[in-house]
């Protein structure tokens, strides 16, 4: 293999974000509730077997009917969740507040991670969501290269007594902007995972835990993309399921764009390419869409 010219970008642009999460789902209308009713994501767009729910016009999850697949077996690769991020804290209290009233079954956890707070959910389909906030990057801390993240304990109901206003809870954030902030996946390994989404994707690594994790960022950011083992160990290529249909990612211009072909074609992954987006599927046929409003 040929080494790539002198001038290839060999990661992705510093601006690089993530883009909407396609979820493959069974009940459409029980999905397109939870999102809008419960999450307080916005209907953006109807039609056919398929809604689009964001927050101020940007799309952030988007259900697909497709009644004939089933759940896919444990253990499998897929999404691990699908978080969305909210700019302020009133916002996320906001939106924990509306799950805690409408369905609080679906709580699985908090956590103060320094560089955000986040909360944990399943929805009725076993997708995962976190519900977070960024803190500051000036209050980030990097060492070697490395972003200092941690798990400490959060308490949701702290959180809404310190943050939820009775304004918010009437539903004065609801149209406030919000985004997948990043996307976790779980993966059969972190070596194989390290390889095609720092290698040949392009993403910067940013914290790794051992054998067991890796998150990976472009710009600087805590981490746009992460992967684990967890609950998937070993696994293969996903066979077709319910749950993770696509993950987006939006570059900023077409030099961008034709970097990443030439980068993932040079390590020996397909590319699709249909003169808008590019598609490919990383190695456990989760399909990945690289986007850019320069472009179609």
């Amino acid at each position: 293999m040929t080494d790539l010219p002198a001038d290839h970008g060999d990661r992705l642009a510093a601006d690089t974000s993530m883009g909407a999460v396609t979820l493959l789902v069974g009940d459409l209308d029980a999905m397109t509730a939870y999102y809008r009713d419960v999450v307080t994501l916005q209907v953006l767009a109807a039609e056919g077997d398929t809604v689009t729910l964001g927050r101020a016009g940007r799309p952030i999850v988007i259900l697909r009917h497709e009644p004939s697949l089933r759940q896919a077996t444990p253990g499998s690769a897929g999404l691990f969740h699908t978080a969305i991020l909210f700019e302020t804290q009133t916002a996320l209290a906001a939106a924990l507040y509306s799950v805690a009233r409408h369905a609080p079954g679906t709580f699985t956890g908090s956590a103060d991670h320094l560089v955000s707070q986040a909360f944990y959910f399943t929805d009725p389909e076993g997708n995962g969501i976190e519900l977070y906030w960024d803190r500051a990057r000036t209050e980030w801390s990097w060492t070697h290269g490395q972003v200092e993240m941690a798990t400490l304990y959060l308490d949701p109901n702290g959180f809404l007594g310190q943050h939820l206003t009775e304004e918010a809870a009437l539903g004065a954030t609801a149209g406030d902007a919000a985004s997948v902030g990043h996307v976790h996946l779980s993966v059969g390994d972190v070596a194989t995972a390290r390889s095609f989404y720092i290698d040949a994707l392009g993403f910067d690594a940013t914290a790794t835990l051992g054998d067991q994790a890796l998150f990976v960022s472009a710009g600087g950011y805590h981490h746009h993309m992460a992967m684990n083992v967890w609950n998937s160990r070993g696994a293969g290529p996903r066979m077709p399921a319910l749950g993770l249909g696509r993950v987006d990612i939006a570059l900023p211009d077409a030099d961008a764009m034709g970097e990443l072909s030439e980068r993932l074609r040079h390590h020996g992954f397909q590319v699709r390419d249909d003169g808008r987006d590019l598609s490919f599927d990383d190695p456990w046929a989760n399909l990945l869409v690289a986007t850019s409003p320069g472009r179609g």
